[in-house]
């Protein structure tokens, strides 16, 4: 008889149970979970109902005495692939949405799940992407969170087989608790994205992570030189009144958005940031396609031994990554020669600098004839990061904006200035220069 090993308490053997008990028991508890879900979304949706009801009812006079009907039904897929028409009420007046909440209290869908799809939708989803269809979609997902504030650098079917895979009641109720200040901060479906953000002058590409990775691989396969800085609300504060700095970045072949900040000031001035294409989280990409692509990558900056570390930590994850060479950022200016030449010799194509702006994105404006990778890019603390010296803020707290909390705990000494004061500072600047622009 097949049999497993349960824990006991702590100080007691472990027992052992028949392998089908575990299992029913395992299908027993999922019965449970998946009633109190539907017990949750059904109560919280039809209390919703009767305490909007005036309100809704309002609603589908206007649209009914506008359109001839209440309601707009689309065609969409649910659990096991079951359509439903997803409902909302007809015309675009505010409130449109509101009657999603039909379809919740029928059980087409849940609050939190995977997006409802639409038929021609499903039949696109890839074979790995199926066990969406095994559970309700939701009002809200993660894809949906992650995209509105620019962090969804994963595709929404990967997303939805993660949230599948990982579904709890626990992970539902946190899913719609970050809701609510993500709805907050995403950008209105009706802002259009422009292709450049601009700040006190200085131009920010408005890009999507991948075509920010195939930028910097096709630059680094053609040898056209390159350099690439990162900016967030600090960097622009430094340049606004540093103009060493600000020239550099307003010559700099590319400048990418890192932050809520940015995010922020580019809502004020009615041109949403599309992706917040940081270092940190540009970093594995490019690590990984330049595995694919056999590019050399050289790490400069940080401590003495760290990047060393994170190369190391890389290559674990990215086995054909080559990594030309390392060098801590702790080195005198007579030995700078010695470094570009460590540098030069290397075969590196891509040169990252991590010593903090502005002196990283200054160094590499200053020895830029005297570099041979086509590509420079300073990338602030990166290194910290994938060397395991600082551990990065978990991702719900990135969802709803607040990667910056998290550091301010860590490093509240040095950090405070710049997230306490800077932040602020950044937004007033970046509202007066809304309100000083010409009509």
């Amino acid at each position: 008889m097949e049999t497993v090993e349960i824990p006991g308490p702590l100080g007691r053997r472990p027992r052992r149970m028949r392998a089908a008990r575990v299992r029913q028991f395992a299908a027993a508890w999922i019965f449970v979970e998946e009633a109190v879900r539907r017990l949750l979304d059904f109560s919280a949706a039809l209390a919703a109902l009767l305490a909007l009801s005036p309100l809704m009812l309002l609603r589908a006079i206007y649209a009914r005495a506008k359109t001839g009907r209440a309601f707009d039904r689309t065609a969409a897929v649910g659990r096991f692939r079951t359509p439903f028409a997803l409902l909302s009420f007809a015309t675009a007046a505010p409130g449109r949405s509101l009657a999603v909440l039909i379809n919740v209290v029928k059980g087409d869908m849940s609050f939190a799940g995977p997006r409802p799809l639409t038929p021609q939708e499903a039949l696109a989803v890839p074979l790995d992407g199926q066990v969406r269809f095994w559970i309700r979609p939701g009002i809200v997902s993660a894809y949906w969170l992650r995209k509105g504030i620019g962090v969804a650098y994963e595709s929404e079917h990967d997303l939805d087989r993660q949230f599948y895979y990982g579904q709890s009641l626990r992970a539902d109720l946190g899913l719609m608790a970050r809701a609510i200040p993500g709805s907050v901060l995403r950008n209105s479906a009706a802002a259009e994205a422009a292709p450049i953000l601009s700040f006190f002058g200085i131009d920010i590409t408005n890009t999507s992570m991948n075509e920010a990775v195939e930028w910097i691989i096709s630059r680094a396969q053609a040898g056209s030189r390159s350099q690439l800085c990162f900016v967030n609300p600090d960097c622009l504060n430094i340049a606004y009144t540093n103009s060493d700095y600000r020239q550099v970045l307003m010559e700099s072949e590319r400048v990418l958005p890192d932050g809520i900040g940015i995010h922020l000031g580019g809502r004020m001035k009615g041109t949403p940031m599309l992706e917040n294409v940081n270092g940190t989280d540009l970093f594995p990409q490019l690590c990984a396609r330049a595995a694919a692509e056999e590019i050399p990558l050289f790490l400069l900056g940080a401590q003495p031994s760290v990047a060393a570390a994170a190369a190391a930590a890389m290559q674990l994850k990215y086995l054909q990554l080559p990594i030309a060479g390392a060098h801590d950022g702790f080195f005198a200016a007579a030995d700078t020669p010695a470094v570009i030449h460590q540098i030069n010799s290397s075969g590196a194509k891509i040169l990252l600098v991590a010593m903090g702006a502005p002196r990283q994105d200054l160094w590499l404006a200053a020895h830029r004839a005297e570099l041979w990778p086509p590509v420079l890019i300073g990338v602030g603390g990166l290194f910290d990061f994938y060397s395991g010296n600082i551990p990065r803020a978990p991702m719900w707290l990135r969802e709803i904006g607040l990667e910056w909390v998290w550091r301010l705990t860590q490093e509240p000494g040095r950090m405070w200035r710049r997230y306490l004061i800077g932040n602020p500072l950044f937004l007033y600047r970046v509202w007066k220069e809304v309100r000083d622009q010409p009509e």
